[in-house]
């Protein structure tokens, strides 16, 4: 299932910050067109025998272009010292921030970002800067400030409604926010604007949100064929593809498949965290639980997101390592403390804590904490009505013994018939509580049959509610 990993961070048009060719160019240069789509609106898919549906070439090294970043970064920071009322510097600094967030993780950037963005409007108002408002808009994505991110959008599209990428940013506010339908007409007024790898990519995610899981692989190739024909291919979007294919490949439950994409991604760029992390997931579904726990320790040295933590922590339990998983456990909760600390969720800007969503499930997961675990959850899902954050509630309303609420909230986490085995594993439990056999064992089959190893603690108990 595309992004809706609990690891994923909305980190939304990887094809629109994809790299700067030359220090000095604004947040417009980052935008990757590909002019051979022409203007068609439709969004037709490779024919079965378009090479792109069938393969591509395989995967290289890319050049690691992180010291060009930084040397843009400081670049930018000298001369807005010079000229602090410099408005498209401080836009191209965000963009650079954003594109560092990006490559690491570190939220840090992801502060810069926001800073930098306000400040190049703070210069110069939005009806003379595009690009200050674009930036502070994906910025705003970034943080989880959907509705501010939705908002921002759709004032570009007032200023200038002849650019894709504003589509783009207000279809990914949408979809996070739930709103599918006004999500999907953005994404096709992007695409009859020109198609690029951004379209492609955003066509992925909602395709696989439908259970559409061939029209999204085909969308991915289409992204990564389009990202790869640059004369010079960038390596994190180029990776991102590939470990997005690997996504779809594990959730369909073909690990060979997955493996392969991961390692694809890794060999494009050595150490990409979500590529690693993922190894590690495919590798506890094989069996190979060491493995599993050298990937898991390997990511999280490299930053320590809180799913891949709370992972490790489930595969020291089931390797008799409990002090260990303990660690591991204390670990996300002190992460979430943390970030609790310092974001807050509002119904004005619909901003959620960037943790609180794997926090709630954390809890929900373990036995921990019913009560905090359906409060974060109930928060979030006030502001972010999507299926997954639906079945956040539905999940943690079980376990905080709000039957009734997780049976209505399973309803609506279910609705575009999204094929994910933890939303199936998730409505047979809860079907179970509520005395409704026959459903329960459907929704449990489903589960399995689809990806019998999705979670190494949670596909284990699916499977023992199956058993004669």
């Amino acid at each position: 299932m595309i992004g809706s990993l609990p690891s994923w961070r909305i980190k939304p048009a990887r094809g629109t910050f994809l790299r700067l060719a030359a220090v000095g160019l604004t947040l417009l240069a980052l935008r990757l067109s590909v002019s051979a789509w022409g203007s068609s609106a439709a969004l037709s898919l490779p024919s079965a025998g378009d090479p792109r549906a069938a393969g591509l070439p395989a995967a290289v090294l890319l050049p690691d272009d992180t010291r060009a970043q930084e040397q843009a970064i400081r670049f930018f920071e000298d001369r807005l010292r010079s000229d602090p009322e410099d408005a498209r510097a401080y836009a191209s600094l965000a963009g650079y921030h954003l594109q560092r967030l990006r490559d690491t993780n570190n939220t840090q950037y992801l502060t810069r970002a926001l800073g930098a963005a306000q400040s190049s409007l703070a210069v110069v108002p939005d009806v003379r800067n595009i690009a200050g408002l674009t930036v502070l808009a994906q910025a705003e994505l970034s943080a989880h400030e959907f509705i501010a991110a939705r908002d921002r959008a759709q004032r570009l599209i007032e200023l200038d409604p002849s650019k894709g990428a504003s589509y783009g940013i207000l279809g990914d506010a949408l979809l996070e926010l739930g709103d599918y339908e006004p999500a999907t007409e953005a994404f096709r007024q992007m695409a009859a604007r020109g198609r690029s790898t951004g379209t492609e990519a955003r066509l992925a995610r909602y395709a696989s949100l439908r259970g559409e899981t061939e029209v999204a692989r085909r969308h991915l190739f289409s992204a990564l064929a389009l990202t790869l024909n640059l004369p010079s291919p960038p390596r994190e979007p180029v990776a991102w593809s590939r470990w997005q294919l690997g996504e779809l490949a594990f959730g369909a439950g073909d690990y060979a498949t997955a493996e392969r994409h991961y390692r694809d991604a890794l060999t494009t760029f050595p150490g990409y965290l979500q590529a690693v992390a993922s190894l590690g997931r495919v590798r506890a579904a094989q069996g190979d639980l060491p493995g599993a726990i050298k990937q898991y320790e390997d990511a999280i040295q490299r930053f320590p997101d809180p799913a891949y933590v709370a992972a490790l922590g489930d595969l020291y339990t089931l390797t008799g390592r409990h002090r260990d998983a303990a660690n591991q456990y204390e670990l996300v909760e002190q992460i979430g403390r943390l970030t609790a600390a310092t974001t807050a969720t509002t119904e004005a800007s619909g901003s959620s804590g960037l943790n609180d969503r794997q926090l709630a499930l954390f809890y929900a997961d373990h036995d921990l904490k019913p009560e905090e675990a359906y409060a974060l959850a109930a928060r979030e899902y006030e502001v972010r009505r999507d299926i997954y954050g639906a079945d956040a509630l539905a999940w943690t309303a079980l376990k905080a013994g709000k039957l009734a609420e997780a049976q209505a909230a399973i309803e609506q986490a279910l609705r575009l018939g999204t094929k994910d085995a933890r939303l199936f594993y998730h409505a047979g439990v809860i079907a179970r509580a509520a005395g409704d056999q026959r459903a329960a064992r459907t929704y449990l089959e489903r589960a399995l049959a689809l990806n019998p190893q999705f979670d190494p603690l949670q596909a284990a108990i699916a499977h023992r509610a199956l058993a004669p």
